[in-house]
């Protein structure tokens, strides 16, 4: 029998389209944006995996700590347009997010800036929450998620990815990476703990869902899993 082969990003022409809407408006103007849009959906396999969940379901998305609203995108593409709100502390990222959406047209898609370690907006939805666990400390962690898990419908999927703690290469290039993103600025707050598999699942548990957790690293270095958590 086969080995399956590791999840993967999006194709390079669907990566490149999607990148358009991040293009400067001059051309002379800074095209870090639109390269690395390009490189992030065609390396990582986590856009294909949450669209996986998310595909086929009715309910609204939140997505706590949404960055640049890629995930806003990614479910347009592959044509799935529920009600879409991202939420970020990075104010500069909502303001390149919010052009982007414009300049690609996207409709139902509203972004608003937010600690999320305060309270979280009004939802009945799904709940997406993709690479933040680890720059929480861990009773923040575990605060975030009882508020993300209030905000879910009946059936819908908390869908999250994160890197768990790890003493193997992988999760060494993960925090490495993790430093070094908040070192050059792209993210605003530093690492400060990664959650254990069993501690996580055990977290969703007390809150009354019942979690799955596979591997999301696809062909990348880093340690990253992919948790899916609905009411029990």
């Amino acid at each position: 029998m086969e080995a399956a082969s590791p999840p993967q990003g999006m194709p390079r022409e669907h990566a490149r389209a999607i990148a358009r809407a991040f293009l400067p408006a001059r051309r002379w103007g800074n095209r870090y944006d639109y390269h690395y849009v390009q490189a992030k959906l065609r390396s990582d396999p986590l856009y294909p995996g949450v669209i996986a969940i998310l595909r086929d379901t009715p309910w609204p998305v939140l997505d706590l700590g949404c960055g640049l609203g890629l995930l806003a995108h990614a479910l347009r593409a592959a044509r799935h347009a529920p009600a879409y709100l991202g939420v970020d502390i990075d104010t500069a990222k909502l303001a390149r997010a919010e052009r982007a959406a414009g300049v690609a047209a996207l409709r139902q898609v509203a972004f608003a800036p937010l600690d999320l370690t305060g309270q979280l907006p009004p939802h009945a939805g799904s709940v997406a929450l993709l690479d933040v666990l680890q720059y929480l400390p861990a009773k923040r962690q575990q605060a975030l998620l009882a508020n993300a898990a209030a905000r879910l419908a009946a059936g819908a999927p908390l869908v999250i990815r994160t890197p768990l703690a790890g003493d193997h290469s992988r999760g060494r290039l993960t925090r490495i990476a993790d430093r070094l993103g908040h070192l050059s600025g792209w993210m605003r707050t530093a690492p400060r703990d990664y959650p254990s598999r069993e501690g996580l699942l055990a977290a969703l548990s007390s809150l009354g869902l019942r979690g799955e957790c596979t591997p999301l690293y696809g062909t990348t270095p880093f340690n990253n899993w992919l948790v899916v958590a609905r009411r029990a």
